[in-house]
């Protein structure tokens, strides 16, 4: 990111190179810590989530942080789409932990029905942690379309700043932090397309294969290795071998 900076010569801190980067603010007026990408402002979680790895920021990564937030920033949720392996559901649940915010992964199948569902969203609007349903267009078609009046119901009580909503029978906490995410592999079999009303409640967002020998290359130097880039050529390299030449 730095010689990204450098070799662009900003010198501003109004400069879209320094404002597309993810960044911490202390607002010492609401005495509270800020998240800001762009023109989207979010409120730190602190919710504590263990010292685990974190993902390598390539530019796919901060293309699609870029998406999501600012989707969050307009009361939508996002919609990362691409082949498998392209880390969708890892991206998502990066951005998450950048937030402090608790996400909860579900993989989902053609048995899901609206009442289970409408049950994790009653839990997860009550306390204000993101969902992310993976592989989100396998849920039948019948079943997508009644998940969307769902999500809806409780985006249009956000954006009302509703603290309380009558959701499926129950009077139910709304915290305005919760998000929903879904990530989809578009183009195989068992797959549904999803209805235009619930598209228009996600921001989409294309994901490729990432470039391996760049996260390679910072993993190294994260280790303390003296030629990272060329150590993540040769090892992105021998992979490559290995996966055309093995069984």
């Amino acid at each position: 990111v730095i010689k990204k900076l450098v070799d662009n010569n900003v010198d501003s801190k109004d400069d879209f190179a320094w404002t597309s980067q993810l960044r911490y603010y202390w607002d010492a007026k609401n005495v509270d810590l800020y998240v800001q990408m762009v023109a989207a402002t979010r409120p730190y979680g602190y919710e504590y989530l263990g010292n685990t790895f974190r993902l390598v920021i390539t530019p796919l990564t901060d293309k699609c942080y870029l998406t999501l937030m600012g989707a969050l920033q307009m009361i939508f949720g996002g919609a990362p789409a691409g082949p498998a392996g392209t880390g969708k559901t890892e991206t998502t649940k990066d951005l998450a932990k950048a937030l402090a915010m608790q996400c909860v992964v579900f993989n989902c199948s053609d048995g899901l029905d609206y009442l289970a569902m409408g049950k994790f969203f009653k839990g997860l609007a009550s306390c204000g942690a993101w969902a992310c349903f993976d592989e989100f267009n396998r849920i039948n078609i019948e079943v997508l379309s009644v998940i969307g009046q769902q999500i809806m119901s409780i985006q249009m009580a956000i954006r009302a700043n509703e603290t309380r909503l009558v959701f499926e029978g129950s009077d139910i906490l709304v915290s305005n932090r919760f998000a929903v995410f879904i990530t989809m592999n578009p183009g195989y079999a068992g797959r549904s397309a999803l209805p235009d009303s619930l598209q228009a409640l996600f921001r989409p967002v294309a994901m490729m294969v990432p470039d391996y020998a760049l996260i390679g290359e910072i993993m190294f130097f994260a280790y303390g290795f003296q030629y990272a880039k060329e150590c993540g050529n040769k090892m992105v390299t021998t992979f490559k071998l290995c996966s055309e030449q093995l069984s």
